[in-house]
């Protein structure tokens, strides 16, 4: 991982499934999983995993650490 960030390239971002990919999107902008299941067709619980696989993979804690992480990247590339 690059200091305060990373690429969409990068290798754990490629380690995500397009659906965990879909699901870093709507976290990365703050929604909540309702809403993200209802968007996706999904049932909230699956939505819950998505977004655990991704905390897990990308190796972050939280929504707010994901976007910080997506954000600084995007803005100093």
């Amino acid at each position: 991982m690059e200091a305060g960030g990373f690429r969409l390239d990068h290798p754990l971002v490629s380690t995500l499934t397009p659906r965990e990919r879909d699901v870093m999107g709507y976290v990365a902008l703050g929604k909540p999983n309702k809403v993200i299941a209802a968007e996706l067709g999904v049932s909230q619980r699956t939505v819950e995993a998505h977004r655990a696989r991704v905390f897990q993979k990308l190796r972050v804690r939280n929504a707010v650490e994901l976007a910080r992480c997506l954000m600084t990247r995007q803005l100093s590339a």
